[in-house]
This record gives structure tokens, sequence and C-alpha cells, in this order.
């Protein structure tokens, strides 16, 4: 039989969102448990951790892009709180731009229509010819016909940032219960915390979900309060850059690069320590993670395209991981049908971006009742109207 634990916050999942969820709610003086049975190695360990919210941004996204970019403006103090809340760690941050590059007449007629709507936007983009790109950045293919800059899109390593985020919240006296969630405890209609598989009853003044891919799954939850999360798989290949040798020794890739390839979005990330992350396939296959010989070959195939010399360098891993994606791919950030669950979830391809906003913005809701401004639009109240529907369809 478990033991059992009293919480004022219940945080179930313990990725890179739960985990700064729980830090910040706990920086307020709250005492919070997160139940996750390896914390920090969710999602995060596949993402490139690319913080791109201008050079991610899609038509018709605005608010998420204004969420992105509350963001990323307070990346560097937060990884700087971090790195002296969790005794030293390291995030691997990198302040180093993204360079958007078209590889044919289509591609640079799209790119072209992008920078023109980032610009209605007042964001700062930069056009470049694809001379001035191959200056930046001269292992790209010859045949480039052009880029926009976005030297306010930065980088950080995943990887670390979930250790860091784990240190931190040990060290802030948040209880990590390494076990899965057996079952959402409900009591009166409103959730009561959570009983894990190892028999411990965890009650709660309040429970969020931030199971990442599986909130919509957690056993437990009545039918009102099921959130649309999906995973969508992602592939991810790890190599190792070498110096390219020459008169002025440099190295393979400076920043982060994004292209369209055949019709499919890529991105290289170049890490501080010499790895290079290449992405990734977008795969509605469940929950499967199995690594397959076509992902790993398109995304190579595809590569080679953007960066010839890419195919000489060592493979040094390969990573499949799942998103949570939602509907609107948008994510659910707030109070749920079930009094007292709140969500932090379906953040799908900007989890590591939306980071530092999310931990800020439930913590605040957490102490004061309500969400910032900025939050406010990404409530799971949005999809009511639809809730029969996805039901239906799950």
């Amino acid at each position: 039989m478990g033991t059992d634990i009293r919480t004022d916050v219940l945080v179930v999942g313990g990725g890179i969102i739960g985990l700064a969820v729980a830090w910040r709610t706990a920086q307020r003086g709250l005492s919070v448990t997160v139940l996750d049975p390896d914390p920090g190695h969710g999602a995060n360990q596949v993402a490139a951790g690319m913080l791109a919210p201008v050079t991610e941004l899609q038509y018709g996204e605005e608010p998420l892009l204004r969420l992105g970019i509350a963001s990323n403006t307070r990346y560097a103090d937060f990884v700087a709180e971090l790195t002296e809340a969790s005794g030293g760690l390291s995030t691997g941050y990198r302040r180093c731009g993204t360079l958007a590059v078209a590889l044919d007449a289509d591609d640079r007629a799209e790119l072209r229509e992008v920078h023109a709507f980032q610009q209605r936007l007042g964001l700062t983009t930069e056009w470049l010819t694809g001379r001035e790109c191959r200056r930046l950045e001269p292992m790209l293919a010859p045949d480039v016909r052009g880029g926009t800059l976005v030297a306010e899109d930065h980088q950080v390593d995943g990887r670390r940032l979930g250790a860091a985020l784990v240190a931190a919240c040990e060290r802030a006296g948040v209880t990590l219960h390494r076990s899965r969630a057996a079952t959402l405890a409900v009591t009166g209609d409103r959730a009561a915390g959570a009983v894990a598989e190892d028999g411990t009853r965890i009650a709660a003044g309040r429970t969020v979900l931030a199971a990442g891919s599986w909130s919509g799954e957690l056993p437990g939850l009545p039918p009102e309060a099921r959130l649309p999360v999906r995973p969508v798989k992602g592939q991810v290949l790890r190599l190792r850059m070498e110096t390219v040798q020459g008169p002025l020794p440099m190295p393979f890739l400076s920043r982060n690069v994004r292209a369209v390839v055949r019709g499919c979005h890529i991105y290289v990330v170049p890490r501080e320590n010499g790895e290079l992350v290449l992405g990734a396939t977008s795969e509605e296959q469940g929950f499967d993670t199995t690594v397959t010989a076509g992902g790993v070959y398109e995304l190579l195939r595809d590569a080679r395209e953007l960066l010839p010399g890419i195919t000489e360098l060592p493979l040094a891993e390969t990573n499949a991981g799942l998103r949570p994606g939602t509907p609107d791919n948008a994510p659910l950030l707030g109070p749920t049908a079930l009094p007292d669950l709140i969500a932090a979830t379906g953040h799908y391809r900007n989890g590591v971006l939306l980071t530092p906003v999310t931990g800020d913005a439930i913590a605040e809701l957490l102490t004061t009742g309500s969400l910032p401004p900025e939050a406010a639009p990404f409530t799971p109240e949005r999809f009511a109207a639809h809730r029969p529907v996805l039901e239906t369809s799950r």
C-alpha cells in the first residue's frame, strides 16, 4: 500500500513544461509535487531546441506568434536564473539567429511572401540574396536562391534544459515522485490529485495536467474534461560537426538553418559542443517512436540538397519523439471543464520555446486565479463547442 502525500499543487508530467510550472509555482510559496517516472526526460530529449517564433510563424497564428515572442524575449533572463538556481548547470543557450533559405524558384517565391507577411506584422527580418546566404554559411548548396535572416531567433539544448529544471525544482523544495499516474482522483466533481502506479495516493488542492502527448489519455478524466491532444511523431538525427579546413578553418555551420525541400520542412541546428541536430519528420503514427530507415533516409536526402557536405559527417544518434499536437497547433493553458484541473500541454512544435512563458503563466494562475494576457487566448475552453465531435472521433 502506498503512502499518502498531500500537496498544494500536483503536476502530472515531468517534462520541461511540467518542471517549469513546478519550479515557478514553488518559488511563489506553494508546496508542489511532480508525478513522473523520469523527470526531465520527455520530448525535450529529442527536440532540436530552436527558439524561433518568427521563422515558425504560419498564416493565421498571430496569437501564437505573440506568445512565442513573449517567451523568447524572457529566455536570456530565464536561463540565467535557472543556471543559478540549479547550482550552475548550463542550458546551452545561444544567441545565434536563424537563416531560412530557398532552394528553387518556387521556394524563393514562397519565402518572399512569408517575408512580406512578417514585415506587415512589424517583425525584424532581413532578405538576403543567395550569395549573401552563402557568405554567412559557406557550406550551403551553390543553388540556394535567397533567404531571410532572423537575428532574434536563437537556440537552447533541450536535454541540458531538462537537467537544469530537475535540479532547480529539487533545490526549490519540489517533491519529485518518480512513478507514473495510474488515474486522476476526482472528489465531488473536482480534481483532487492522482493515484500513482506504485500505489501512492497524492492529494492536491489543484492538479496541473502537463503530460505532453499523453495528456488526453489520463485514466479518470471525465469525458467533458478530455483534452484534444494527439501525438505527432518526429524523427531526428544527431551528427558530429568537423571543422572545415582551409586558409582560415571555420565551423561546418554557425547558426540555425531551415528550408523547404520538396515540400518538406527541415532544420539544422549546430550546438556549441560540436553536435549538429537535423530534423524532423512529421508523422501521424499514434504513440509509435520507432526510428525507421525511411525517416533517416529522407532527412539525409533533403539535408544533402541544403548542405552537400553533411553526408561526410559522423552520424552519432537517431531518435524519434512525440510532439503533443492540438487541432489548431497551439497549446492548452488554463482551467479545464473539471474544476481544479489545469492544463499545461499541447505545445506541439513549440514546447522548448514556450517553456518560460508557460511556467510563469500557470504559476500566476495558481497563485492569483488569473492568466496573464498573452496566455488568455489559449485556454481549453476554445474547443468546448466542438467537444462532442472530438469525443466521437477518438
